[in-house]
């Protein structure tokens, strides 16, 4: 099978926070983010126009982060939702661990989630807003 057409690269981080009033502060009132979506309260999407940066709160159960990995997981766009699909196609059929098929999302948004060999999560998505302003 060959290989779908190119991404347009690595603009989505998510970190698992312990402090999401702290870290919301930092990447707003410090970096410049603003915030485009936050869905409840344990969770905020911030962009600065042409990137992502999901921010997850996960309890603090009075064990420190600082040992723990943050990263959530790692996102790739792409331009169409169609994309999404056939990306998942390559992927599955080159034996990579997929854990969710394709869905489409509330926002229009549509993506799936597959591992990396290091075990790493990583999203492909087709997210609306960020491709409006990347073709703008």
């Amino acid at each position: 099978m060959q290989r779908p057409g190119a991404t347009l690269g690595m603009r989505h981080v998510a970190l698992n926070v312990a402090d999401i009033a702290a870290c919301e502060r930092f990447y707003v009132d410090l970096l410049g983010m603003s915030v485009e979506w936050r869905p409840d309260p344990d969770n905020v999407y911030l962009t600065s126009g042409n990137d992502n940066l999901a921010l997850h709160c996960v309890p603090d159960a009075g064990v420190p982060l600082a040992g723990s990995q943050r990263l959530d997981h790692i996102g790739f766009f792409l331009s169409s939702p169609d994309q999404v699909d056939d990306w998942y196609e390559f992927l599955n059929a080159g034996n990579v661990e997929i854990m969710a098929p394709p869905r489409t999302h509330r926002d229009g948004a549509r993506s799936f989630y597959c591992r990396d060999p290091a075990g790493t999560v990583v999203q492909v998505i087709f997210h609306p807003p960020l491709i409006s302003a990347a073709r703008d």
